[in-house]
């Protein structure tokens, strides 16, 4: 399965929706808080082009936030891109 990343705050309610959503279709995915650590938000925002979180990545492919990973979802899409 293609790995998954998540970059999360603490505090962000749209990451926990996020985190559970995988967790439901028992996907792994690694975690980056970004939260107090600068530099990874840079690379987030260089990375994404967004400041906001979650940003999620499929492997290489940036998926976008929440939203966009439940409209994959909802689409049948999510367990195609992690094959």
């Amino acid at each position: 399965m293609t790995e998954v990343t998540l970059f999360t705050t603490s505090t962000c309610p749209y990451c926990r929706n996020a985190k559970a959503l995988l967790t439901s279709k028992n996907i792994a995915y690694k975690e980056l808080n970004v939260e107090r650590d600068m530099d990874l938000r840079r690379e987030m925002i260089a990375l994404s082009g967004r400041r906001t979180v979650p940003q999620i990545f499929i492997g290489n492919h940036h998926v976008g936030g929440f939203d966009e990973l439940a409209k994959l979802d909802r689409q049948g899409e999510l367990m195609k891109l992690l094959a």
